[in-house]
């Protein structure tokens, strides 16, 4: 069995670690894995792709030449879409935060509120704005970007990630913000592991299940009552608060599953 993981030349040396488990863990199920960047184009002979980046158009591009892609194609366009999650979402009655395109500052009615684009990730183009002036900020930034907006929602900067590998949760940690609303671990937040509730680990499996999803991380903000809010999906997803928390190579896992779903087919 012969593979590529596929990402970008940048995310390539920033996740040389992963991408060094994944060939070893590789090695040990008898799969040959190579790591594949940029423009550079398959064997012929390849059985699978997995995919580790968020360019939907070369995604959907591996699939029409025939490829098996893990992530699929449209699991990637929906969860770097905050928008499209939002609406995903909302069909299955899921908890989330509202979520709505906005074009024009004039169409904010009230403060704070939280400004994002649609296809951001990393916490980087996340901005809470208490004013119009925070807001004519954010637009002169990123006036060629389609962007949304979504209402404040006190968390205590607080949020759930769940890991999900096919329909099964691998694990979860609580992500807390240190001195910031956004609780990202890569931005200097804390966290930790993290227990799932039947509750809880019912809604992240009502996700993935409806994308058909393969490995994902799906974010939801933790309320001060204990309840919760899908904020956004990750594909591809990091794997740094997990390693660290838990005990397990998540490349393992995953390479494991992928190996079972191509022995199925």
């Amino acid at each position: 069995m012969k593979g590529y993981v596929y990402y970008s030349k940048a995310e390539s040396v920033r996740n040389h670690l992963f991408i060094d488990d994944l060939i070893i863990e590789s090695e040990k199920l008898g799969i040959e894995l190579r790591l594949l960047t940029g423009d550079e184009r398959p064997d012929s002979n390849t059985d699978f792709i997995l995919f580790r980046d968020r360019d939907t158009g070369r995604a959907f591009q591996f699939e029409r030449d025939g490829l098996r892609l893990f992530n699929r194609a449209e699991v990637n366009r929906i969860a770097n879409d905050k928008l499209q999650t939002f609406e995903l979402a909302t069909l299955l009655g899921i908890p989330a935060v509202p979520t709505n395109r906005i074009l024009s500052i004039d169409e904010i009615s009230s403060y704070p509120c939280v400004l994002k684009t649609v296809d951001g990730h990393g916490g980087n183009e996340v901005f809470l704005c208490t004013s119009a002036a925070d807001t004519k900020l954010f637009f002169t930034k990123f006036h060629d970007r389609k962007l949304i907006v979504q209402p404040f929602i006190e968390s205590g900067a607080r949020d759930i990630r769940v890991f999900m590998i096919g329909n099964e949760v691998v694990g979860a940690v609580k992500r807390t913000g240190n001195g910031s609303f956004k609780s990202n671990y890569t931005l200097g937040g804390s966290v930790e592991k993290y227990i799932l509730s039947s509750w809880q680990e019912k809604d992240a499996k009502t996700i993935s299940l409806a994308i058909k999803s393969d490995y994902v991380g799906i974010d939801f903000l933790l309320l001060p009552n204990g309840r919760w809010m899908l904020n956004e999906i990750e594909d591809p997803v990091g794997a740094r608060s997990l390693y660290i928390t838990h005990e397990f190579s998540v490349a393992g896992e995953l390479m494991r599953y992928i190996k079972r779903k191509l022995s199925k087919d």
